[in-house]
């Protein structure tokens, strides 16, 4: 049995819409709010250029401020959207198309149909998917920091996020669930961007996770993790990101109960089964769409 853990001195802050962590030299905020409103909406989309996801939540965020360096770093609803290809799909952007589209066209333009073949309408001139491979990003006012980004060293212990240790049952002294998007991609699936926090006596860790279904077609999953240990000298965070995917059936196959579908709508169910899928499934063949996220990337930031 591992020893207690020291709980650092620490103060929570809270407001109706907010909640934030002050420790050691971290001051952390997480605010989750209603949808944006109509309003809103408007003016994100005049800013992004595509249309919207049912469910966005354009006014939450989770912001993470090292004082002493003035790094910091922040997740958005509009940055995440404006990760997503907005225009003709380009080699490597993963496009997809909906399971039945082509038993569709092929029923009203076969040899047996009267009916001529439609003529082609870029009618969703963006990624229809939302796929996007957000990590994050530097507020405007970190430009402060000399803190960059670069590539771990793979043969450096201190490079990679210690999965052991967030495996204890260590307490834990902030948690939030930070929803950015989610669009059902008009009763087609699902595609959803959940950001999530959780601040434990030695260290911070982030995952925010990208998940989409298409049915009858495809999952896929991007995840970014961020780790930071409080004993870190020089201080460093970790940021590690990685894309799977795999066919629909692929994944429907691993059901617990074949006749329940409901796990295939659990983003934490889809990425266990993508991740325990061989990589040269879920990372090399993936679903066939060409998506240049299927890989492993580990960079480091220190805080100068």
């Amino acid at each position: 049995m591992s020893a207690a853990v020291a709980v650092p001195e620490h103060r929570l802050l809270e407001s109706p819409n907010s909640r934030s962590i002050e420790l050691f030299d971290w001051l952390i905020t997480a605010s989750t709010n209603p949808i944006s409103n109509a309003s809103e909406c408007d003016t994100l989309h005049a800013s992004l250029g595509i249309p919207l996801p049912e469910m966005t939540f354009g006014n939450n965020f989770l912001t993470l401020e090292h004082r002493p360096s003035r790094w910091k770093y922040t997740f958005t609803a509009d940055a995440a959207l404006g990760a997503v290809r907005n225009g003709e799909l380009q080699e490597g952007d993963g496009g997809v198309k909906v399971g039945y589209a082509k038993e569709w066209l092929q029923s009203r333009t076969g040899p047996s149909s009267t009916l001529p073949m439609p003529a082609t309408i870029h009618a969703k001139p963006y990624d229809w998917t939302y796929t996007t491979a957000y990590t994050g990003h530097e507020s405007p006012d970190s430009h402060l920091s000399n803190t960059s980004w670069n590539p771990a060293d793979v043969n450096n212990p201190s490079h990679a996020i210690p999965m052991a240790e967030l495996m204890r049952p260590d307490p834990i002294l902030f948690y939030a669930e930070i929803p950015l998007f989610e669009d059902e991609l008009h009763d087609n699936g699902s595609s959803n961007l959940l950001v999530r926090i959780r601040v434990m006596p030695t260290c911070i860790f982030i995952l925010a996770r990208f998940t989409l279904r298409v049915d009858n077609v495809l999952f896929r999953t991007f995840d970014t993790r961020m780790y930071h240990s409080f004993v870190s000298q020089p201080p460093l965070v970790i940021r590690e990101t990685s894309g799977w995917e795999a066919p629909y059936d692929r994944v429907k196959r691993h059901l617990p109960k074949r006749d329940d579908l409901t796990p295939l709508t659990d983003p934490t169910f889809i990425a266990k089964i993508l991740t325990t899928l061989p990589v040269e499934v879920s990372q090399k063949e993936g679903a066939n769409t060409g998506w240049r996220e299927l890989k492993r990337d580990v960079s480091i930031a220190i805080l100068n």
